[in-house]
């Protein structure tokens, strides 16, 4: 029998997520749950329901595992844990710093209704967390890099879009050049999240609203932006549209280490990672 899925949430990752289930004959979709008019919802698979997310709960014994297709900023923090008290769940959460806490809260709502919450699945954190894990397992003595980019991350676009006075925007993570040659050569620097990243956004404010207000609540932004240089660039709705319509990404998990009775050889493992599209589909 086919795992039933629901689909919290229909933005990139939501369609991504149902264009996956259908290259898996083990699973089927059978709900997209959402907080807009489900009548704005146009599924790829012809017939699927779609449902408010507020009536959940009603599909409990129809739907066998709920993945979330939120934001990291608002949205799992708070539907993760809830959605749980009902489904097995899956989610994506990439705030790095954040996920022992998320952990947490999602694992006290699972214990407590019998269900299995699996969080953080995507490729970083998820498919760049076992690359880590298996090259420290080959090579214990050693030290681990990740550069991501560059490319368009969707959870820090989706947290300038939640800043008020932004219509849209599109964040490009960036590697600095020389940290990347660095580790590339086996120096093991220690370098510092400035050092290792830039981003760049590209921002589409609403009319009349206080670009200079937005710039500063960006720059500031724990967790997203107060650690990196970061610039601001406020274009036109159709300049975004027109040259930052796509959303590519990737990125590189390097671990460079020693072995040999006197640590004489050095070896680095590279894993590379580059996306057309970066929905982050977790199926």
């Amino acid at each position: 029998m086919a795992i039933r899925i629901g689909i919290a949430g229909y933005g990139n990752l939501g369609r991504g997520v149902e264009s996956a289930i259908r290259q898996n004959p083990d699973m089927v979709a059978v709900a997209i749950f959402t907080r807009r008019s489900p009548a704005d919802i146009n599924p790829i698979t012809p017939g699927l329901p779609v449902v408010p997310l507020a009536d959940a709960a009603q599909w409990q014994d129809r739907v066998d595992v709920m993945i979330l297709c939120g934001g990291s900023a608002k949205d799992l923090p708070e539907q993760t844990p809830d959605l749980a008290k009902h489904f097995h769940v899956v989610d994506s959460f990439d705030t790095h710093a954040r996920i022992p806490e998320h952990f947490a809260n999602v694992d006290a709502a699972a214990k407590q209704a019998g269900t299995v919450g699996i969080i953080s699945v995507g490729w970083d954190p998820g498919l760049f967390s076992l690359n880590r894990l298996y090259a420290q397992a080959v090579l214990p003595q050693g030290q681990d890099e990740t550069f991501w980019g560059k490319g368009v991350s969707q959870g820090h676009s989706d947290a300038i879009r939640r800043v008020a006075g932004v219509k849209d925007a599109r964040q490009y993570t960036i590697p600095v050049e020389e940290a990347l040659r660095r580790v590339r050569a086996g120096e093991r620097p220690t370098l510092t999240t400035r050092q290792k990243h830039l981003r760049e956004c590209f921002v589409v404010a609403e009319a009349g609203a206080d670009t200079a207000r937005i710039e500063k609540e960006i720059k500031e932004m724990p967790n997203y932006f107060a650690d990196y240089d970061t610039t601001v660039h406020f274009i036109s709705e159709e300049a975004l549209q027109r040259d930052h319509a796509g959303i590519p990404h990737g990125g590189f998990v390097i671990r460079t280490g020693q072995t040999g009775f006197e640590a004489e050889n050095t070896h680095v493992i590279e894993y590379s990672l580059k996306l057309d599209s970066d929905r982050k589909s977790v199926v």
